[in-house]
């Protein structure tokens, strides 16, 4: 049976603040990680404060699992999951 493609999203609302123990814990889980895509806000006139982090996962979905918990538990941080399954 083949992996399934777990997704994770992971809302920042202070990037200032929260980007350096986010960055830590994707480095601490980056070969978990296929595929990590970030989005923001920017223009001429403002970047924005608030981001989104999408995150192929790969893997121990155990180890995924624990990535997005500790992320979760970061003030400011939520993260959302999509799971899908392959018959």
């Amino acid at each position: 049976m083949e992996q399934p493609h777990l997704i994770l999203g992971v809302h920042v609302t202070n990037r200032a603040d929260q980007a350096p123990t986010v960055q830590e814990l994707l480095t601490q889980y980056g070969c978990s990680i296929k595929t990590r895509i970030g989005l923001h806000h920017v223009d001429n006139e403002l970047c924005s404060p608030r981001g989104l982090i999408l995150l192929e996962m790969f893997g121990d979905l155990g180890a995924c699992r624990e990535l997005k918990a500790k992320l979760a538990a970061l003030k400011g941080v939520d993260v959302q999951e999509m799971l899908f399954e392959h018959d």
